[in-house]
């Protein structure tokens, strides 16, 4: 598996060129507000974009939107939720469960009404719901962003094995040192301008 971006832009974001392979996770780092969100929100095609996005080969356009968003998982830093509890939201919360425990989840929250959890719990619920689907790529924007280290940790644990069973993924952050511990490879996004590091 293998996503290609080539010449992909967006009012904001120049045009931008890089590969990701599977099981490779590749970070996106820059300031608040240069750019890094666009450029997630262009690969999932959620956004009106130029430029051309593939996957092992097969163009974005030449797949169904749906079909496309289902192998290529957008995760918002901000998720929306659209029933009253957690459970709700699952395909089948009972295999979900032991996921939400590695997570450091309360036991139980299948039950609890999305309205009681906190953001840290809706960002971890979010991924759950995300991996849920078996994506080739998962696009994170700030996964991590509301947790303390504890649950920091037991996400990007948990991605790792994601990635070491083939995933791939470009991973949101501003924290340089959680970019170095997750990726080999790290994108700049400079007043929506991209650039791999060392370029």
């Amino acid at each position: 598996m293998r996503l290609e971006v080539e010449g992909l832009g967006r009012p904001g974001l120049e045009p931008a060129s890089f590969t990701v392979a599977a099981g490779e996770c590749l970070a996106v780092w820059g300031a608040s507000g240069a750019g890094k969100s666009l450029l997630l929100r262009a690969i999932a095609d959620l956004d009106p974009n130029h430029g051309r996005v593939s996957l092992d080969g097969v163009s974005r356009e030449a797949m169904t939107g749906p079909d496309w968003r289902r192998r290529v998982v957008y995760l918002a830093a901000e998720p929306g939720w659209w029933a009253e509890t957690v459970a709700e939201h699952f395909q089948s919360w009972p295999l979900q469960a032991g996921g939400a425990e590695r997570l450091l989840l309360p036991f139980g929250i299948g039950t609890v009404p999305v309205a009681r959890l906190s953001t840290g719990e809706r960002q971890r619920l979010a991924l759950l719901r995300a991996l849920e689907r078996r994506p080739s790529v998962l696009l994170l924007d700030e996964p991590t962003a509301a947790l303390d280290r504890a649950a920091r940790d037991a996400v990007e644990s948990l991605l790792a094995e994601r990635r070491a069973a083939g995933g791939a993924m470009l991973w949101v952050t501003h924290d340089a040192a959680q970019s170095a511990r997750i990726a080999r490879r790290r994108l700049v996004v400079e007043a929506g301008r991209v650039r791999e590091e060392g370029e």
